[in-house]
């Protein structure tokens, strides 16, 4: 029997991307699923997907709107009576330089990718720590270690969320278990849906992004970093990952690399 059978498995961003292939891989565990994200239309898509056999909910959730997560909460324990993991997911990412970026645009990323993340996360956490148990995971970014051009307050909103998430790690270390997730290019469309400094979608793939790892094989790590009980993992190809460790180590060299670096 799966670490996951019959557990509860509250899934944001679950519409496509990360997101729609954890819950594909949660689904062949036998898990109970949550799948919330804007879209019903491919929300029940991705339900579909995962099998008739599949206990699944469909939850569409708007993280910009924090006023409804309450009764999502709700609803969600109505259902299933507990949520034992919730995989913040959801977000948003950036293309523009600092210049040119509106601040009704850098105020939106904050909104969905920092606000909206850490006030679900505080409406769920009163559940798993009644029922003396529970999980969170939170997929933050490369980006949020590694600040690079063209993502100013995609980065920022990504390094925030890993210090909030390490605070909840300290102090619910007694019922709640944490998980942060640092992916850096997958095969997504995060590229594509990315902001201009307008507002506006870029409408195009990054090369780096559809050279990336597959979502596929980025759930699978997931899913094993949290059944190891990991507290961190970075999935990425061997550059960011030495760009980590230069930074860390060699911090005026890694400015000159980043500078010359090829980011979209």
């Amino acid at each position: 029997m799966s670490k996951f059978t019959n557990k509860v498995i509250w899934i944001t961003g679950a519409s496509s991307g990360i997101g729609e292939a954890l819950a594909y891989h949660f689904a062949a565990q036998n898990a109970r699923l949550v799948l919330s994200a804007r879209r019903q239309t491919e929300l029940e898509r991705v339900k579909k997907q995962c099998g008739a056999a599949a206990d699944v909910l469909v939850l569409p959730l708007d993280l910009a709107q924090s006023n409804t997560f309450a009764d999502k909460v709700a609803e969600v324990v109505q259902k299933f009576g507990q949520i034992d993991y919730l995989i913040n997911n959801g977000g948003i990412s950036q293309r523009s330089l600092i210049k040119e970026t509106l601040a009704e645009v850098d105020r939106q990323i904050m909104e969905v990718n920092y606000f909206g993340n850490i006030l679900l996360t505080k409406a769920v956490l009163p559940h798993m720590v009644a029922q003396k148990q529970g999980h969170v995971t939170i997929i933050s970014s490369v980006a949020g270690k590694l600040a690079a051009p063209l993502r100013s307050t995609y980065s920022a909103s990504k390094a925030a969320v890993i210090s909030f998430f390490e605070t909840v790690r300290a102090e619910y270390h007694h019922n709640v278990e944490v998980l942060v997730v640092c992916p850096g290019y997958i095969q997504t469309n995060v590229s594509v849906n990315a902001l201009t400094g307008d507002g506006s979608a870029q409408n195009t793939m990054d090369s780096t992004t559809g050279s990336g790892i597959l979502p596929e094989r980025c759930a699978a790590l997931i899913a094993s970093a949290i059944r190891k009980r990991k507290q961190q993992v970075i999935i990425s190809g061997a550059r960011e990952k030495l760009g980590i460790i230069v930074k860390k180590f060699f911090p005026r060299l890694f400015a000159h690399m980043v500078r010359k670096a090829k980011v979209a």
